[in-house]
């Protein structure tokens, strides 16, 4: 999961570095435990004249949707990355399409973030990065452990709140 050090500037290190949090596989997990009832349903009620090749069509069907339904969102979750250096914020996403955005700090502006209830039972949220810039707010969402990741922008941003540099890692 991490960034290549070769990406890295002189002299900057990571502080902080994670993925979208679980939660967002929730729904694909929900829909793989439907999927694998719908389909082992489908294959019992094919008559038995229309075995094995209706069986084999209505598998076919459930993993072209195992694919799209579950498989896509999981790569999904495991391509999308938030980096925090002690100079910029980098986000990365994309399966075969890659996408990436760096974000220096020096135009940050101010850094908040928000929790629903869900979100706090789960220890996730999401955060808001105010920039100089004309796009405005970038905002990452399902940052696990926000709170902590939000603290640590801000003391690099605004000077050091504790001289806690052991409790920034890779979650």
């Amino acid at each position: 999961m991490g960034l290549p050090r070769k990406l890295l500037g002189e002299g900057e290190h990571v502080e902080v570095q994670v993925r979208t949090h679980a939660k967002k596989l929730i729904p694909a997990a929900l829909l793989f435990i439907l999927l694998a009832a719908a389909v082992g349903f489908g294959c019992a009620l094919v008559p038995a004249d229309m075995t094995p090749i209706g069986q084999y069509v209505v598998i076919v069907v459930g993993l072209v949707l195992w694919i799209w339904w579950c498989l896509v969102p999981f790569l999904r979750w495991r391509t999308t990355t938030y980096t925090i250096t002690n100079r910029r914020v980098i986000t990365r996403t994309g399966i075969v399409a890659k996408t990436g955005t760096d974000l220096p700090l020096v135009r940050v502006n101010d850094v908040s973030y928000d929790r629903s209830l869900t979100d706090r039972i789960l220890g996730c949220g999401t955060l808001r990065i105010q920039t100089a810039g004309e796009n405005g707010t970038v905002v990452l969402d399902d940052v696990p452990e926000v709170r902590r990741v939000h603290l640590i922008m801000t003391e690099l941003l605004f000077g050091e709140v504790a001289d806690d540099h052991q409790s920034r890692a890779t979650w």
